[in-house]
C-alpha cells in the first residue's frame, strides 16, 4: 500500500465516520441530556480513535476496526494495543467532558437566576388602568393583586 492509498483509505473513513456521526446525533436527539451527552462522547471516541498497525512505517488505523479484525478473524496481535488506545482516548474525553460540564452547570444556574430575577417592567399596568380594573372587578376573583388572569377559578361566598 503507498502513501496515496493510504491516504485515501483515510478520507472514505472520515467521510463514512462522520456520516455515522451524524446519524447517532439524529438517533440520540429525543434522549434526556445528561444520557445523551455521554453517548454521543462514546461514539465519537469509538469512531474516532486511530491505532498504530506497524511501528516501523507508522501506519495507522481506526481502533474499532483493528480490534474487531484481530478477535473475530484472528489476523494479528495489536487487538490488546488497541483496546488501550481506546480506553485511553475513552479516558482522555470523558475528562474533558466532565471539565466541559463542571463549567457549564455553574454558568447556566446564573443565567437561569438571572433570567428568573430579572423585572418585567415593560409588561406592568399603570395606576389608571388599575384603579379602572379595580373599579369594575372589586370582587372578581379571577385576578391576582398584579392584575394577570389566574387559572383556577374559585368560587364565591
Amino acid at each position: 500500500m503507498n502513501e496515496n492509498d493510504y491516504q485515501l483509505a483515510w478520507s472514505a473513513y472520515l467521510i463514512a465516520a462522520v456520516g455515522c456521526l451524524l446519524v447517532w446525533l439524529k438517533l440520540t436527539s429525543w434522549m434526556w441530556r445528561y444520557l445523551r451527552e455521554p453517548l454521543r462522547v462514546l461514539v465519537l471516541v469509538l469512531l474516532f480513535t486511530p491505532t498504530i498497525v506497524d511501528p516501523g512505517q507508522e501506519l495507522f488505523a481506526p481502533a474499532v476496526a483493528i480490534t474487531a479484525m484481530d478477535l473475530l478473524l484472528d489476523v494479528g496481535n495489536n487487538a490488546w494495543r488497541a483496546v488501550a488506545d481506546l480506553s485511553m482516548y475513552g479516558l482522555i474525553a470523558f475528562a474533558l467532558y466532565l471539565l466541559f460540564v463542571a463549567i457549564r452547570w455553574p454558568l447556566e444556574r446564573w443565567r437561569l437566576a438571572r433570567k428568573d430575577a430579572a423585572p418585567t417592567s415593560g409588561n406592568e399596568p399603570t395606576l389608571r388602568e388599575l384603579t379602572a380594573r379595580d373599579q369594575f372587578d372589586a370582587g372578581d376573583t379571577r385576578f391576582d393583586a398584579h392584575g394577570d388572569r389566574r387559572l383556577k377559578v374559585e368560587p364565591r361566598l
